[in-house]
C-alpha cells in the first residue's frame, strides 16, 4: 500500500490512526479470500485491535507491506496476528485483532458454521505445516 502525503501528521510520519486502516485492508482482504467465499458465510465485526508500533513510517518510505495471518478461532471469533513492514522489510507495526461472527437480524454473536470452522482449519494447516 502506498504512503500517502495525507498519511503523515504534524510530526511528519504515518499518524497511528492510519495504521488502523492499512490493518483493515489486509484483514479484509485476508478474511474475503478464506472465509468470505464459503458458501453459507455470515457477517462478522471486529472487537479488538491491539497494536505495537516498533518503528515510525514515513512519506520517505513511499509503501507499507501488510500482512494478515489466522492465530486462533473459537466458537464465535477469530483472532489474527498483523504486520505492517516497510517495503524495505523492516517492522513498523504488529497487531493482534479479533473478530465475531454476527447475525445481523438479532444484533448478536453467533457461533461459527460448520463450512466456516473448515476453512479456518485449512488455514491453520496453510499458516502453520506442521499442525
Amino acid at each position: 500500500m502506498e504512503i500517502r502525503w495525507r498519511d503523515v501528521d504534524a510530526y511528519q510520519h504515518v499518524n497511528n490512526s492510519v495504521y488502523l486502516t492499512y490493518l483493515e485492508e489486509v484483514r479484509d482482504e485476508w478474511f474475503e479470500r478464506t472465509v468470505g467465499s464459503v458458501e453459507g458465510a455470515g457477517d462478522f465485526v471486529l472487537v479488538r485491535v491491539a497494536i505495537d508500533f516498533r518503528r515510525e513510517l514515513t512519506l520517505a518510505d513511499d509503501a507499507v507491506v501488510a500482512t494478515c495471518r489466522i492465530r486462533a478461532y473459537g466458537n464465535a471469533s477469530i483472532t489474527t496476528r498483523e504486520e505492517i513492514r516497510a517495503a524495505e522489510g523492516w517492522l513498523a507495526a504488529e497487531a493482534e485483532s479479533v473478530m465475531v461472527a454476527h447475525d445481523p437480524s438479532t444484533r448478536r454473536s453467533r457461533e461459527l458454521s460448520a463450512n466456516e470452522k473448515a476453512a479456518l482449519d485449512r488455514e491453520l494447516r496453510t499458516d502453520n505445516p506442521s499442525t
